[in-house]
């Protein structure tokens, strides 16, 4: 279908959460998101922040409906705390995956003590799915899906990173988030097969953003000022702001066509309007035993199990570092 990403069907009645909301690709999407008539639950890991995205979102859409949730990717318990409040939610009709940190230095680690990368992008992300899965689950029907949209980057596509054994982490902080990006992907479609095998209304799609840069992103109070730090960014050129970075996103969640195991990203390398993309076979359709065991590798660095079974899926477990 043709697709104009500033002109989303009407999202009146339907709930959204973002996490990585405060700022960047996550602070355009909820934006863009609120513009549709969606009820948007805001996810970041700063109550004050997210205060200054509530009022910067009501400058361009006054009549927006908006909630909050604190959640720190970098902590399971706080990761917990904010799954049993969006669990509580009278609906959830899509989460996008779309915190984490962006911290190159190397040997960091979670308040878990798990690596940076691996634990803030893959790791709570599994946590934060197995506490919200039930909630999705009774809120999508069958004419029309519930929604997991988890992030990647074209870096998965460029270079390849084994996730066969995910306690061997790079030495490199870049390859540490390759990896852990790698890891999203093999999940995020392994998690679409195991629902639609079990015949659930929710769909696992994936989506890209291009590169986005603080040169070519419009300003909004707090968010993109000059109150807030400036990045320089080399590809600035040729890149996009986060707004329209920001669209694959939104499409995954929005589009009424889109499907489980859908890719979401940009026309160009880049930039571009949101479509649909070719997948990787080594992400989207790897040996069955690798994707298995990436999943039990992330679901026990998360402390987590994801039961998905006809017509039920649950989360059990508290998330607790399991090394």
């Amino acid at each position: 279908m043709s697709w104009d990403p500033l002109d989303l069907p009407p999202q009146v009645g339907r709930t959204f959460a973002v996490t990585g909301a405060t700022a960047g690709i996550g602070y355009f999407a909820a934006e863009q998101l609120a513009a549709a008539g969606a009820h948007v639950v805001l996810a970041s890991r700063s109550a004050a922040k997210l205060d200054v995205t509530a009022a910067a979102i009501r400058g361009q859409v006054p009549n927006a409906t908006l909630s909050q949730v604190v959640i720190d990717l970098n902590s399971l318990t706080s990761i917990n705390e904010a799954a049993r409040h969006l669990a509580t939610l009278p609906a959830l009709d899509g989460i996008l995956l779309n915190g984490g940190v962006m911290t190159m230095r190397r040997g960091e680690t979670t308040d878990d003590g798990l690596p940076l990368m691996l634990g803030n992008h893959a790791v709570a992300n599994v946590a934060l799915i197995a506490g919200v899965l039930p909630t999705l689950v009774a809120t999508g029907q069958a004419e029309r899906h519930a929604r997991v949209v988890h992030t990647s980057t074209g870096f998965v596509r460029r270079f390849t990173v084994s996730v066969a054994d995910l306690s061997r982490t790079p030495r490199l902080a870049f390859t540490a988030y390759v990896q852990a990006k790698t890891a999203t992907e093999v999940f995020a479609f392994e998690l679409d097969r195991r629902l639609r095998a079990a015949g659930l209304p929710v769909d696992s799609i994936v989506s890209r953003p291009g590169v986005g840069v603080d040169a070519r992103t419009p300003h909004r109070p707090g968010i993109r000022d000059a109150t807030t730090p400036y990045r320089r960014n080399p590809f600035t050129p040729w890149a996009q702001g986060k707004n329209t970075a920001a669209w694959s996103a939104v499409r995954a969640l929005t589009d009424p066509t889109a499907t489980g195991g859908d890719y979401f990203g940009p026309t160009g390398p880049l930039k571009g309007l949101p479509v649909r993309v070719a997948k990787l076979a080594r992400t989207a359709e790897p040996d069955p035993a690798l994707a298995a065991s990436v999943w039990d590798q992330l679901e026990t660095l998360a402390g987590v199990r994801l039961l998905i079974a006809d017509g039920s899926a649950r989360g059990t477990g508290e998330a607790n570092l399991h090394l």
